[in-house]
């Protein structure tokens, strides 16, 4: 396709989409075609109201089902935000429709799925990826050389992280993802999907050898507060907290043998101009009566914006993929030790998402993911 722009359909209106209508439009590398609902009407609403803040010229259209948005020949791409318990089918029936697809996390109930959903993606020569934004920061890349100085930074032994919200009594009652016919993950696939990509992206994309989890708290069988811990092959371990009853926060922190990093934004940057994150080298200094800790801290910071513009990671997320599309191949990400592809860190991220929550259900049993 050249370089002309990505056309994009998006199959449904859930609210992380007008984020992505946005993102698609500062990519400058796609424009948006139609928009599509079980509802017409919804869809006009939907159109409507994005248009006004961020125009595409011309508008896109609303469409009725998912179907027929399917059937539109002058679609290359299609973004689906749908709810996971229905996103198969639609990722499965894009592809067969020869459209390329960026799928919402957590992709999919069952790993089993994902390899059902890929191999189709395979079958018909479609990119697929998951909408992990983060992945597609400069900070990330950045941080990595950070983690791979062996004289500040040495062997990587440790990484914690956390995601979390406090989410108000009626959540549990009309948000899809305290429903667990719709979201079976519930937290760990919302929030720590994130997390344990982190922890596989710090590992060079290698799969732990064992998970445990506990699930802390549960409503109506979806899992409300869960804390996970990774073990890897070669000495490195993660762990991370993920709920929707407890107050923001987004943190990372790498720990080595010699120094560590820290991110207090990986998910969701703080708004600003840059993003950044701190390296330490801390040193334990006595002399005398005089016992002291140095912090030996250095900010690193990177330009560019945390979110609404050309340069944030959700703007990179289409441009990059919609290179991608045009090169014919599947993305890749850099690991700090090896590089993989897109359909391949999503399948390793939903299987570690399955063995943490076949952990939890089994007291945290070791499950090793498979």
């Amino acid at each position: 396709m050249g370089t002309a722009p990505l056309r994009w359909g998006i199959l449904g209106t859930a609210g992380i989409a007008r984020k992505n209508w946005r993102a698609i439009r500062l990519s400058g590398s796609g424009t948006l075609a139609a928009v599509a609902s079980r509802d017409a009407a919804r869809a006009r609403e939907f159109v409507v109201a994005c248009q006004a803040e961020e125009p595409f010229d011309p508008a896109p259209r609303a469409l009725g089902s998912y179907a027929e948005l399917l059937a539109v020949p002058d679609i290359d791409a299609v973004y689906i935000p749908l709810p996971t318990g229905v996103r198969k089918e639609w990722v499965i029936r894009a592809a067969e429709a020869g459209k390329h697809v960026v799928c919402e996390k957590p992709c999919a109930v069952s790993a089993a799925d994902l390899r059902e959903m890929l191999a189709a993606c395979a079958r018909h020569n479609v990119r697929f990826m998951d909408g992990v934004m983060f992945r597609h920061s400069a900070r990330l890349a950045r941080l990595g050389v950070a983690l791979g100085d062996a004289e500040n930074f040495g062997a990587p032994r440790r990484m914690t992280a956390a995601f979390s919200f406090a989410a108000p009594p009626e959540f549990f009652a009309g948000n899809i993802r305290g429903q667990a016919a719709l979201e079976p993950h519930g937290c760990l696939g919302d929030l720590g999907w994130y997390c344990a990509q982190l922890a596989l992206w710090a590992a060079g994309w290698r799969l732990p050898r064992e998970v445990t989890a506990r699930l802390l708290t549960e409503c109506g069988g979806v899992p409300v507060e869960l804390t996970a811990e990774l073990a890897f092959d070669g000495g490195l371990t993660a762990g991370f907290y993920c709920a929707f009853n407890t107050a923001n926060q987004q943190w990372a922190h790498f720990a080595g043998t010699c120094g560590g990093a820290r991110v207090d934004d990986f998910v969701l940057p703080f708004a600003g101009a840059e993003t950044a994150f701190v390296t330490q080298r801390a040193e334990f200094l006595v002399r005398g009566c005089d016992f002291r800790m140095e912090p030996r801290a250095r900010r690193v910071s990177v330009a560019e914006h945390g979110h609404g513009h050309a340069t944030a990671q959700e703007a990179n997320l289409f441009r990059h993929f919609a290179a991608a599309v045009r090169a014919g191949r599947d993305g890749e990400t850099a690991g700090l030790t090896g590089n993989a592809t897109w359909p391949a860190i999503a399948l390793q991220t939903q299987q570690v998402a399955d063995a943490c929550l076949a952990s939890a259900r089994a007291g945290g049993r070791p499950v090793a993911p498979a």
